[in-house]
């Protein structure tokens, strides 16, 4: 059965994977408010109706975690005024690079190297360890900002998927949301209308074959194991969320607790 946007939903032109976390429970009743966070792929393709429409927002930032290569492939994203761009990467611009020009265009052989037998998997996983790991000023200053004056906000890397999918998560934790519904809008990336699009620099049916995708998926599936993973991460470093959130990003109750007031009902 072929996925449909639900009605409620924008269909953008140039911006995939977006949505509005609001509605999201809490473990103590509350619910993320409609209109305060929202999370997408980049906007550096969005056509002048995506623009008017993400202007229509009420946006106060915009929270980029995408990379120098990451912007020199896809471009800035789109000017919209009176919305303050923050651009915080989550990966160095250089790390992968050798990576990533191979997925992009190396062969089946080179392909089956570097991906197959749970490698592509292995991979992922370990980049959300050490996004949780090795960015924890990154995040402390996206939850600080949210709770002084930057909702309502929208968060962002290329797909929507795993930066800005971690850190969507990250900021769902901090005012409470159970974590089954962190993951089922974690997993919401999938959807047909929101995944990636694939970019193989090999235009020739080869590069798009069967066996090539298999191998790909796992760099573009969103996968609960990976959010696992990055849960893992948290209790194996820090012991459990609230001390993450106190001693990894320097939250206090007062900082936690405005945070809720921003961004809850």
């Amino acid at each position: 059965m072929t996925q449909q946007v639900p009605s409620t939903e924008p269909e953008l032109a140039g911006v995939r994977n977006f949505r509005d976390v609001g509605g999201l429970p809490t473990v103590d009743g509350r619910r993320v408010r409609q209109g305060r966070l929202f999370r997408s792929g980049h906007l550096a393709h969005a056509t002048a109706s995506d623009a008017a429409f993400l202007g229509s927002l009420g946006l106060h930032t915009v929270f980029d975690f995408r990379n120098a290569a990451d912007q020199r492939l896809e471009g800035p994203d789109v000017a919209l005024p009176g919305v303050r761009n923050v651009n915080l990467p989550l990966t160095d611009p250089a790390d992968g690079a050798e990576f990533w020009t191979m997925v992009r265009d190396g062969d089946l052989d080179q392909l089956r190297s570097i991906l197959s037998d749970g490698r592509a998997a292995g991979r992922m996983a370990g980049a959300y360890r050490a996004i949780i790991t090795e960015r924890t000023a990154e995040h402390s200053t996206v939850l600080h900002a949210l709770a002084e004056d930057s909702v309502p906000a929208l968060m962002h890397c290329a797909a929507g998927k795993d930066r800005a999918g971690l850190s969507i998560a990250v900021t769902l934790l901090a005012v409470g949301v159970e974590r089954d519904a962190i993951e089922a809008d974690y997993l919401e990336s999938n959807a047909t209308h929101r995944r990636y699009k694939v970019q193989r620099g090999d235009n020739s049916a080869h590069a798009m074959s069967p066996e090539v995708m298999e191998l790909l998926n796992p760099l573009f599936d969103a996968r609960a194991e990976y959010l696992a993973a990055a849960y893992e991460t948290i209790e194996e470093t820090w012991g459990d969320v609230d001390t993450y959130l106190s001693a990894g990003l320097k939250l206090s109750p007062e900082t936690r607790e405005r945070l809720r007031e921003r961004l809850l009902d």
